[in-house]
């Protein structure tokens, strides 16, 4: 199968890139996970939300990148960027990993799976993003970029 765009491969690892837009509403104080839609809307109820008008979602990622998430012990380099500003932590894959949400990409400090779930275990959540990328990030004019890197044995 060939590449899809944003999907690059290099010796057991895997990129793919997503842009998505900021959005006023970007408040990124959850403790637990952080998201990116391909909604363009956000409400305050949304604080996980770093980014709006996602490319795609998990059913959206590519063939190769979706395989390297669910081989076990698949290790996960998630960067956040946005006007000059970025933040870089790390998840893991799992086997379980559906990655079939058309609308969202989450990744969570949990081992919960669902649709959405991208990566678990992370070691970091959305209130964890340094606050002057999160102000970068409330700002509808702003494009962002979440960096994808999955590592395999």
């Amino acid at each position: 199968m060939g590449r899809q765009q944003g999907e690059s491969r290099h010796f057991g690892r895997v990129v793919e890139r997503i842009s998505f837009r900021g959005h006023p509403q970007v408040r990124s104080l959850h403790r637990t996970t952080i998201e990116v839609t391909t909604e363009a809307h956000l409400t305050e109820r949304g604080d996980c939300i770093v980014g709006v008008a996602a490319e795609r979602g998990c059913a959206g990622l590519s063939d190769g990148l979706k395989s390297a998430l669910r081989s076990a012990g698949a290790r996960v380099k998630i960067r956040i960027s946005a006007g000059g500003e970025s933040f870089e932590f790390e998840a893991e894959g799992d086997p379980g990993l559906q990655l079939s949400h058309h609308e969202d990409i989450v990744i969570r400090r949990s081992r919960f799976l669902s649709d959405r779930t991208l990566a678990v275990g992370a070691s970091a959540s959305a209130a964890d993003l340094p606050r002057p990328l999160v102000s970068m990030l409330k700002n509808p004019s702003t494009a962002g970029l979440l960096e994808i890197e999955v590592e395999t044995a």
